[in-house]
């Protein structure tokens, strides 16, 4: 595992808490809640395309 995955995986890490902290609040805030998912699931995304084996399209560019 390089240190830029390693780096993302921690950060990926603190949204999920962060996320989680958010949603046990009393009074969420739904926008912020909204914002926190949308940033861990392009987090994941791009995860995905790291640990994903490049493509024949991806090769031939």
């Amino acid at each position: 595992m390089t240190e830029r995955m390693f780096r993302m995986l921690e950060q990926y890490q603190k949204l999920d808490t962060l996320l989680a902290r958010a949603r046990r609040e009393r009074f969420a805030d739904p926008l912020e809640i909204a914002r926190l998912r949308q940033r861990k699931r392009k987090f994941r995304d791009r995860l995905a395309r790291l640990l994903s084996p490049p493509t024949a399209e991806a090769i031939s560019l």
